[in-house]
């Protein structure tokens, strides 16, 4: 039987161990507020249809892991009520860049510009907004601005704690230096990355754009599962889109926006 220093060194470690599980699942809990912020959503629609409206061009829209074009069809279907065009990306689950994904993105966008002869913005939910970024990278002059909800471009998708399900969907090992290197770089069109401190799934620091003149980040508070149903992260893209072509300018937190949105500048506490 152990006794002494060492015994009390296991205890400390049994003790740290059962801490960081503990606070593991409280930080997972925060993802349950998802359908409550679905709700508030729903709740406030007599003021979201307050948000600026546009100028009808083509929003193309893509949804998370293991996600499909249902869990965006309240977003589109609020963007549609702005006056924009909304399409679904229409590969069914996002199970990742699988053989042929990608080409078929490529094909969707093409398509979309084709048909109205616009630019098309693009919107991505998590993985989502992987595919959106590249896609900019590849067409930008196919691409007027793009828009990330909780995606972990500067890390890759081990930033998220589903990367485990990302590696057996997709067959990708996370952390090959092929598939990480080119993400980080942001896409030659106008971008902004939203993002919640208290996104329980994707760190936070892993979705912090490099801000300059066309890059920006604009924080809400949300879940990972919730954000892209969530009130302030629909006023914000509203706000992105209605800005005409070939003016962009940065997210204004002014008046009782500064109240409403974080700085993301701030010192985070931990």
């Amino acid at each position: 039987m152990t006794s002494g220093p060492q015994a009390l060194d296991e205890r400390g470690r049994r003790a740290a161990i059962r801490l960081a599980r503990a606070r593991r699942l409280l930080r997972y809990g925060l993802e349950l507020r998802a359908p409550w912020e679905y709700g508030a959503t729903l709740a406030t629609l007599p003021l979201l249809r307050l948000a600026p409206k546009g100028d009808g061009h083509p929003v193309l829209v893509f949804p998370g892991l293991t996600a499909s074009d249902l869990s965006t069809r309240p977003l589109r279907r609020f963007l549609r009520g702005r006056w924009y065009v909304p399409y679904g990306w229409e590969l069914g689950r996002n199970l990742g860049p699988r053989d042929g994904v990608f080409h078929a993105c490529r094909e969707r966008l093409r398509t979309i510009r084709r048909r109205h002869g616009r630019r098309v913005s693009l919107i991505g939910w998590s993985l989502g907004g992987i595919y959106a970024r590249e896609l900019a990278k590849e067409f930008p002059d196919d691409v007027r601005l793009v828009i990330t909800l909780g995606t972990p471009f500067s890390h890759g998708p081990r930033a998220s704690s589903a990367w485990h399900t990302y590696e057996q969907s997709t067959g990708h090992r996370i952390g090959a230096p092929d598939l990480l290197a080119p993400l980080a770089s942001p896409p030659p069109v106008p971008t902004t990355s939203i993002y919640s401190r208290t996104d329980a799934i994707v760190p936070w620091r892993y979705s912090v754009e490099r801000v300059d003149a066309t890059h920006e980040n604009v924080e809400v508070e949300a879940s990972h599962l919730g954000i892209g149903v969530n009130a302030l992260a629909w006023c914000a893209i509203a706000d992105r889109l209605a800005q005409p072509e070939g003016t962009w300018t940065p997210f204004a937190r002014t008046g009782a926006r500064a109240l409403l949105y974080p700085d993301p500048r701030r010192k985070s506490r931990g």
